[in-house]
């Protein structure tokens, strides 16, 4: 069982006074707590610290945490330079990258993006699935690559990663086709589904398409991106605090974040309980973005959901295996 947490880089989530340098001494923290990962998340649309810059300063700031985005969206890069990028990234950090990819969401969060790139919206799908292979080819020391939409011949030899291959590449989406295109295309995926009944539904979705493909099942890693927020003053007032973070980062009410997007809020006990039971879906490694405002509260939330982390932990162990067939000593 991997706990992680999102990095707040996005200044939306600043208070007066909070400074960029300070997500270091957040990434920093995060380890020492015993979070098993930090990410970055990505977007041209908001001011924010570079989601690759990011992880690059955490690299030698950190030591054994996995270093990932949730998610890159590739299309804001040029493909060949990108792979550069990432495996110099993984050689940075000893193997310590984990690689998210998304295609963008419709409407303002995504199709603005598109045309700050000059990428066309149409195909985006076949164009990321094409992305990824390219980086693989690259990292695997290929001097060509002709698919459908990227085309190269007389590659120069490429930035090799720290590990065979380059590092996994997750896919963040939760529809059926995202589902099945995970389950052949992709190391792990990263969903964010507001019903732990719609989580389990779509790992089994993942896991049928592995197979189809003739992968095991325990090659794509089951994560999940949820935003929690924990008061001990109850569900009350951790849901008034939420409804703030959900207008300022978003843009939307809290209502409405909560249709398309995992929320959990209450106390200790309550987000504990809310969690397990993603982690009863089979979600093995959570990402948590901290519903707070200013680098304070989120600092506060950070040690709030650490002190979780065991009893997280414990959840998986004793639940069903997140892997058919896989021993129970194995999801811990």
């Amino acid at each position: 069982m991997d706990i992680g947490v999102l990095i707040p880089t996005g200044t939306t989530q600043w208070g007066p006074g909070d400074g960029p340098r300070e997500l270091l001494a957040f990434g920093r923290r995060a380890e020492r707590l015993g979070f098993s990962s930090v990410f970055v998340n990505d977007s041209l649309t908001s001011p924010r610290i570079e989601a690759l810059t990011m992880l690059a300063a955490l690299a030698p700031a950190t030591e054994t945490v996995t270093l990932g985005t949730a998610a890159l969206l590739p299309f804001l890069r040029r493909p060949v330079q990108t792979a550069q990028t990432l495996a110099s990234l993984d050689l940075l950090s000893g193997g310590r990258l984990t690689v998210a990819v998304g295609a963008g969401f419709p409407g303002r969060f995504g199709r603005p993006l598109y045309d700050l790139s000059e990428v066309p919206w149409t195909r985006r799908f076949a164009r990321l699935d094409e992305t990824v292979a390219l980086w693989r080819a690259l990292w695997s020391g290929a001097d060509s690559f002709h698919g459908e939409i990227l085309r190269f011949d007389g590659l120069p030899p490429a930035t090799a990663p720290h590990r065979p291959g380059g590092p996994p590449v997750w896919l963040g989406g939760g529809t059926p086709a995202a589902q099945g295109r995970t389950g052949r295309l992709y190391d792990g995926w990263l969903p964010y589904p507001p019903d732990p009944a719609d989580y389990a539904s779509g790992l089994l979705n993942v896991r049928a398409a592995a197979a189809g493909a003739g992968r095991p099942a325990q090659d794509v890693t089951p994560a999940l991106f949820v935003s929690v927020r924990v008061d001990e003053a109850g569900e009350g007032g951790a849901r008034r605090d939420m409804e703030a973070y959900a207008r300022a980062v978003y843009g939307m009410p809290l209502a409405e974040l909560e249709q398309i997007q995992a929320v959990v809020a209450g106390t200790a006990a309550q987000v504990h309980a809310q969690l397990t039971r993603f982690v009863e879906a089979g979600a093995r490694h959570l990402v948590v973005r901290p519903g707070a405002l200013g680098l304070a509260s989120q600092r506060d939330q950070l040690e709030r959901v650490a002190d979780l982390i065991p009893a997280l932990k414990a959840s998986a162990a004793a639940a069903a295996p997140a892997v058919p067939g896989a021993q129970r000593d194995t999801v811990a």
